[in-house]
């Protein structure tokens, strides 16, 4: 009997890092034809072990097949040429540019985010776009979007886009360039339950064809129903690859954790206290100068989570920065406490009692480039707990950082290092701990545990729980419906920047909210 040969199989793979080894002799197989889910908690090397397969990294030991032969892949570049796509996490888009020169650039050329400077971008697009016919990736990118319900406008700058918009476009251009084999990282975080039927169904399509895709998420649910096998990695080592139909979402936690997982965090009763954030008919431009935040009104009561729902790209993170003072309101109030907050700026509303967690944690949570003390440090550096006279004391900063760090079990070998350097859950955790350190009143949190493993996710769900416990007010925000509606004690939900109805989540479904998020009906 012949033996099936994988069509991409990774052997011994050892990657280190400094003070750390994140792939530990990791064996890893992908046959042509299946959807091959990888998991693992933060941290546990999963997205290192794929940038190996797509070229970003080198191993330092161990070697990659292609349908039986070894390959060397240098470079991205090189894999796409082998037919290697991967979504990235962390989006690897130009903001300069458009939607459609990005698509464009990443078939057609060499420049990438990290090499392309303000000053060459032009000359750049010029040189490799020189020949393109844009009108036909036009329309080829037009009717991806609307094949797989992926909206966006091919003119619209990057920047102009918020966090869940960028990510459509990766995923678009990932399909453009029609991969045989396709890494996904977390494809499904800013999707509607209706779209992410739709992208799965899309995912069908492609194996059905002798495609093979490699899906890296946290959510158990999506990895049993579309995963025909799948691989758990924990701390840089293979545990285990098993078949869907052998496992079960317990078992697959455990593996993950190495302990037992609480699926739903328990959330007791709790009765709402004195109104703390109050919006009134508050109306906020975007980046181009177009409403999209329109009369939107709610509260937020101290001890209740009021969970913000909708599509990506209706009005919540212009309405996020607007409370926040980092965006202008055009028209509406805004009070913290009854203390007017309208137009404030950052530091006043951030002296009222209000602490934000917000949705792009590397570029506006953290300074990537400071270590961790001087980011537990941010928001508090006046203080006069650190300071000695007219200089911080670095005994107090560091003191400070050592207590959060291990208060909120934040992974590091060393409080001195970058916090680029950590995973996504530990950077998120420190986000958390400072935050939280700073006892505020208000927390408005957005997109809590987007791409955080299970584990990470019990924790800072137990973490918000606990501060509702404690009688602080929480604005949650967040695209995971099953989250928003576990979590809330009443949930507004946005579309096209209007509250279209504020309802309690023990009262309605998980499809009626869905299609109010679409638009499609209201309370």
């Amino acid at each position: 009997m012949s033996v099936k040969t994988p069509l991409v199989e990774m052997r011994e793979i050892v990657k280190r890092f400094p003070g750390i080894v994140a792939n530990d002799q990791v064996t890893f197989a992908a046959d042509a034809g299946e959807i091959h889910g990888l998991l693992g908690e933060n941290g546990a090397g999963k997205t290192t072990l794929m940038n190996i397969l797509y070229g970003l990294y080198r191993q330092d030991a161990g070697e990659v097949l292609l349908e039986g032969r070894p390959v060397h892949i240098n470079s991205p570049k090189h894999a796409l040429h082998l037919g290697i796509g991967m979504v990235h996490q962390h989006f690897h888009l130009i903001p300069r540019l458009s939607v459609l020169e990005n698509i464009i650039l990443g078939m057609h050329s060499e420049v990438s985010a990290d090499d392309a400077t303000a000053g060459s971008l032009l000359q750049n697009v010029k040189r490799f776009l020189f020949g393109v016919n844009r009108s036909r990736a036009e329309a080829d990118i037009l009717a991806l979007s609307e094949q797989y319900q992926l909206k966006i406008d091919p003119h619209a700058k990057i920047w102009e886009l918020s966090v869940g918009e960028q990510q459509r476009v990766e995923i678009i251009k990932a399909l453009y360039r029609r991969a045989k084999l396709l890494i996904l990282d977390e494809p499904t975080a800013v999707l509607t339950p209706q779209e992410v039927d739709s992208l799965f169904a899309m995912l069908h399509t492609i194996v059905e064809k002798g495609h093979t895709i490699i899906l890296i998420t946290h959510k158990l649910n999506e990895v049993m129903d579309v995963c025909h096998r799948i691989t758990v990695l924990r701390q840089g080592k293979l545990v285990s690859t098993i078949r869907t139909a052998d496992c079960d979402k317990t078992s697959l936690a455990r593996m993950m954790v190495g302990r037992e997982v609480l699926f739903h965090v328990d959330k007791p009763p709790h009765e709402p206290g004195d109104v703390i954030l109050s919006v009134e008919n508050l109306s906020v431009h975007n980046d181009k100068g177009l409403q999209v935040v329109q009369d939107a009104s709610f509260q937020v009561h101290a001890g209740e989570i009021l969970g913000l729902a909708g599509v990506s790209g209706n009005g919540q993170r212009e309405l996020i920065e607007a409370i926040n003072g980092l965006r202008p309101v055009t028209s509406g109030a805004v009070k913290v406490a009854d203390q007017a907050v309208t137009n404030a700026s950052p530091e006043m509303i951030i002296g009222c009692g209000v602490g934000y967690i917000p949705e792009d944690r590397l570029h506006v949570g953290l300074a990537t480039g400071l270590p961790v003390t001087e980011n537990l440090l941010l928001k508090s550096q006046s203080s006069a707990d650190f300071s000695s006279g007219w200089f911080l004391d670095a005994g107090k900063v560091h003191r400070h950082a050592a207590e959060l760090v291990e208060h909120f079990d934040v992974r590091t070998p060393s409080i001195d290092l970058p916090v680029g350097r950590l995973s996504g859950g530990n950077i998120q955790k420190l986000i958390l701990a400072r935050e939280i350190a700073r006892r505020p009143k208000l927390l408005i949190a957005s997109q809590p545990t987007r791409g955080l493993d299970i584990g990470a996710i019990e924790y800072v769900q137990t973490i918000l729980l606990e501060q509702r416990r404690q009688g602080k007010a929480i604005l949650l925000v967040s695209e995971n419906l099953d989250e928003t509606m576990h979590l809330s004690d009443r949930i507004a939900i946005i579309y096209e920047g209007r509250i279209v109805a504020i309802v309690f989540p023990q009262e309605v479904s998980r499809r009626e909210i869905g299609l109010m998020m679409a638009g499609a009906m209201t309370e």
